[in-house]
């Protein structure tokens, strides 16, 4: 082969652009059908609160936001999480999930369920060392959550609403 053959490379050189492009754009509600309060906790705990993750050398707040950002961005807004409240004497913490399109209740339970056990599970157990909360129980099921939730409706949301009806 001659050597002279990628003489002219820089003209073909293509800088990529950042694949996270999304992560920038700031979350707004309203480009969400449906908005869930999540309640989570851990099953077949080690620990009674948040406070004694400190004994597994593991930052829960900076680990969550690690997951959630992680999980945003791979969305391209079908879905978005939130942190809500997470307190160190707590056993549970608080996200809120914002979903594109509105799900019938059935349908609703499904992807949820499907969010929390598939889709960050994972990222929690493997890439930031959750598993080192839970017992044999929890590793022998490979789960790591228990959780519960419910459809949000913002007070304003609720008042519009409530003063279509009557007027």
């Amino acid at each position: 082969m001659n050597g002279d053959f990628f003489d002219n490379y820089k003209k073909f050189i293509m800088i990529p652009e950042e694949q996270n492009a999304n992560q920038s754009r700031e979350f707004d509600p309203q480009d969400y059908e449906a908005h869930y309060i999540l309640t989570l906790s851990l099953y077949d705990s080690l620990i009674s609160n948040w406070g004694e993750a400190i004994k597994y050398e593991i930052e829960v707040e900076k680990s969550i936001e690690n997951v959630l950002e992680e999980f945003n961005s791979d969305q391209k807004g079908l879905y978005h999480l939130q942190l809500l409240e997470l307190e160190s004497d707590k056993p549970y913490f608080v996200l809120a999930l914002s979903c594109k399109n509105k799900f019938e209740n059935q349908e609703a339970n499904d992807r949820i369920s499907y969010i929390l056990e598939k889709v960050i599970s994972n990222p929690f157990y493997v890439g930031q060392g959750w598993f080192q909360f839970i017992g044999d129980k929890g590793r022998i099921k490979r789960k790591l959550f228990c959780f519960s939730f419910t459809e949000y409706y913002p007070e304003k949301i609720r008042y519009e609403v409530f003063a279509g009806e009557e007027g």
